[in-house]
C-alpha cells in the first residue's frame, strides 16, 4: 500500500500541483487530501477514479498493482454485440 501513497504524491509533483490543488479539484480540503498521500485515511474508489483521470493513469498503477502509467483503452461501444 506505501506504492500507492508515494504515486499519488510522485503525480502530484510531477505536475506541479500542490495539495491544495488537487484537493480543490477533487472538492475537499487539503488536510483531508494529505491525509490520503501520508495513508492516514484510505482512498475512497471514487477518489482512486477521479485521481486516475486526472492523471491519465490506471487505477492499477495507483494501486502498485502495475509499473506501467497508461491508462487502458476504452471499451470501444460500437464493437459491443450485447
Amino acid at each position: 500500500m506505501r506504492t500507492m501513497y508515494r504515486r499519488i504524491r510522485d503525480l502530484r509533483e510531477d505536475h506541479d500541483l500542490n495539495q491544495t490543488q488537487v484537493a480543490t479539484m477533487l472538492g475537499m480540503s487539503q488536510t483531508g487530501y494529505s491525509k490520503y498521500e501520508t495513508g492516514e485515511n484510505d482512498l475512497p474508489t471514487d477518489v482512486l477514479i477521479r485521481l486516475a483521470r486526472f492523471y491519465g493513469t490506471s487505477i492499477d498503477y495507483l494501486l502498485g498493482q502495475t509499473d506501467e502509467p497508461a491508462r487502458y483503452p476504452a471499451p470501444d461501444d460500437k464493437k459491443r454485440t450485447d
